[in-house]
């Protein structure tokens, strides 16, 4: 029964989020997932509902640098995902943390973005 109830409560959360943050093809929203093995992040424009830069840590390229979905892991992360929005020509976009709070390997991810040259 609790683990119901949390899940329910994390997706009101996102979707609360969502209501208020919204992509667009100049300020993409910027979603980062973390999971217990993985992390994944998108740019997306949501006006036109597409996907413009995508990358995780199942990919291959990714997968061989054999990041964890901790703090050290996600500010590596951070950065390839920096180089990977500024390569599709986004300087700007609308952070997305999916509900959770902005500490610990959030805030190392967004660290590292902004650390890479986009702008939230």
């Amino acid at each position: 029964m609790n683990i119901i109830k949390k899940l329910d409560l994390a997706q009101k959360r996102r979707w609360r989020i969502r209501k208020k943050v919204i992509g667009t093809a100049e300020r993409p929203r910027l979603c980062v997932k973390f999971t217990n093995l993985h992390i994944y992040a998108q740019a997306i424009d949501d006006a036109a509902g597409r996907t413009l830069a995508a990358v995780s840590s199942t990919e291959k390229s990714v997968r061989d640098l054999k990041l964890k979905s901790n703090t050290a892991g996600a500010e590596a992360f951070g950065k390839l995902v920096g180089e990977q929005i500024k390569a599709a020509g986004i300087n700007t976009v609308v952070f997305d943390r999916a509900g959770r709070r902005y500490h610990g390997t959030v805030k190392a991810f967004a660290d590292a973005v902004r650390a890479a040259g986009i702008q939230f």
